[in-house]
């Protein structure tokens, strides 16, 4: 049985989430002064409290059933995260040319979807595990292309014939975050609802890459 359930975590609860990427970093401070550095993480890891969105019993309804449909921690999940979730820079339109895959050699008909945070291509990327399929738009030298498929629970971009040698591959795209609740106890008052009051509702990244 699959620990993932292709499923979103209720949008409008969703909005106003609050959170983002975190890294983990060894420091060692020498005598000097100095400082050395060093990361095990060759990707960060996201870290939500969607607690915001619960502004009313009927949204705490809502949560209480997603929660216990997915066993509380047992079961992943899709979330959309409210700042980053497509590849276009802010701002701007999803474009078929938003993030490089790669070059093509005339073999490989796999691409894996991915999202560059860095200023040059490559520096710092993001694989793309959970695309929403329907978005997905690809360009093979610059020309929008319609030989692909897009698989929705792993980001692989497969051609059926292989792209020209030499061709540079490009996507746009929106994409969902795979996370589990980071808890297996939700607790609310029901006198906190318009007085002010919060849920905690964290919910954690899953990687699908070490």
């Amino acid at each position: 049985m699959s620990s993932f359930h292709d499923v979103r975590f209720p949008l409008p609860l969703a909005f106003g989430a609050s959170g983002g990427p975190m890294r983990q970093t060894d420091i060692i401070t020498l005598a000097s002064g100095h400082e050395q550095r060093n990361t095990s993480q060759a990707f960060s890891r996201r870290r939500y409290d969607a607690g915001i969105g619960v502004k009313s019993l009927e949204d705490m309804q809502i949560l209480l059933r997603f929660f216990e449909a997915r066993f509380g921690q047992l079961y992943s999940f899709r979330f959309r995260d409210p700042i980053d979730h497509n590849s276009a820079v802010s701002g701007e339109n999803i474009s078929s040319e938003d993030q490089l895959l790669g070059k093509a050699d005339g073999v490989i008909t796999e691409f894996e979807l991915t999202k560059n945070y860095g200023e040059y291509d490559g520096e710092c990327e993001r694989v793309i595990t959970k695309p929403v399929s329907a978005s997905v738009i690809v360009a093979v030298g610059g020309i929008p292309s319609v030989d692909f498929f897009v698989n929705p629970l792993t980001g692989l971009v497969t051609f059926q014939t292989p792209p020209q040698a030499g061709k540079l591959v490009t996507a746009g795209f929106e994409f969902d975050v795979q996370v589990r609740f980071d808890t297996d106890h939700l607790s609310a008052a029901l006198e906190s609802f318009g007085a002010g009051g919060a849920v905690h509702v964290p919910l954690l990244e899953v990687l699908a890459h070490a």
